[in-house]
């Protein structure tokens, strides 16, 4: 077994329980780590036998393009195209931050955490 992250993708997109969040939309930062077997293509090298990180930073852009009220509805889609197109990960993590979140204080961030493995 082995893992592949993609770390730090940022995107923007209009993601909240606020109208204003879907108007005016926010920063985000997004990291996805896959398990998979990796062991054929350590020997092959050959992009088909792995799991392609292009095709894993496609899904969360596209994904994240929709907005949603809550960050873990966009975590859990992203999730399911994972598994739907990525037919070798055996198990995803992905954490999505909002930047500067509008709590009405100074914070940083806001992140939510879901893992999730083949059923």
């Amino acid at each position: 077994m082995g893992v592949i992250k993609v770390e730090n993708i940022r995107v923007y997109a209009y993601h909240g329980c606020l109208s204003e969040e879907t108007v005016i939309g926010s920063d985000y930062r997004v990291d996805v780590s896959v398990e998979a077997d990796l062991e054929k293509s350590s020997l092959s090298d050959a992009l088909n036998d792995t799991v392609d990180y292009v095709t894993l930073n496609a899904i969360v852009v596209e994904e994240m393009r929709i907005p949603s009220k809550l960050l873990e509805a966009v975590a859990k889609r992203i999730i399911t195209r994972v598994f739907k197109e990525c037919l070798s990960v055996s198990a995803v993590s992905i954490s999505v931050s909002k930047i500067n979140p509008p709590l009405g204080g100074d914070v940083e961030k806001v992140t939510i955490i879901l893992n999730e493995s083949r059923k």
